[in-house]
């Protein structure tokens, strides 16, 4: 298949956000004196954080609730957990939180290398449903905007992932036809899903394995592997 144009994801795909958050989180977790408040187990704290967080995402995708609540109930419910009913205090957390984690250094290994290959063979883009703010951040904060002629966030679009008026404002808006173009994600249902129903190919980033009913274009394990599809 003969691509011109790569539409790629950010968060997990090309950027360790699990790493970024950590990294975020033992921050704060010293500037807030978290454990002086009550939190005594920084892992704990950080998973029942990770899992509040994967549920409120749900429902903001789902537009069941708002980025604002988004953002500060995340951290006040994990806070509520360890006795800090305090949702002030978890809005000042909220808002270092997002201002200290998208200047994190975090891309995979070889990102850096398989976008300057690919930047010679295609014209790359990035479709994010994360904040705008915060994903225009963390794109110039890890030097990626020298790669991509185009980035469509869904506050920008009006959608989210996998929806597929965002796919198809970014193919409008790079000027680009589904069928030249491969979405690349890392995760099935939003990214794959979502392009597979405007007609693009897909390519599953899969670090930790995939399901037997999956089905996509092409799976990699790891950025390298994408030598041997383009």
């Amino acid at each position: 298949m003969k691509y011109n144009h790569i539409f790629i994801d950010l968060d997990r795909t090309l950027y360790d956000f699990d790493k970024s958050t950590r990294e975020t989180f033992l921050e704060l977790f010293e500037k807030f004196n978290l454990k002086e408040n009550g939190v005594h187990d920084f892992e704990a704290f950080l998973n029942l954080y990770n899992k509040n967080n994967i549920e409120l995402w749900d429902q903001y995708r789902n537009g069941e609730i708002t980025k604002k609540f988004l953002n500060v109930h995340r951290f006040h419910i994990s806070l509520l957990h360890f006795g800090i009913d305090d949702r002030a205090f978890a809005g000042r957390f909220a808002s270092d939180y997002l201002l200290i984690s998208p200047l994190k250094k975090a891309l995979f290994p070889e990102v850096n290398d398989i976008l300057k290959y690919l930047k010679k063979k295609y014209s790359l883009h990035i479709i994010t449903n994360g904040f705008e703010e915060v994903q225009r951040t963390k794109i110039k904060a890890n030097n990626l905007d020298q790669f991509f002629k185009t980035v469509t966030t869904s506050e920008e679009a009006e959608a989210k992932k996998p929806k597929k008026e965002i796919f198809l404002y970014a193919l409008k808006k790079a000027g680009a036809g589904p069928e030249e173009s491969l979405m690349i994600g890392d995760d099935y249902e939003v990214d794959i899903l979502g392009a597979k129903s405007v007609g693009m190919d897909q390519m599953l980033f899969s670090q930790n394995g995939t399901d037997p009913s999956w089905s996509c274009t092409y799976i990699i394990r790891n950025w390298p592997e994408i030598k041997a599809v383009l």
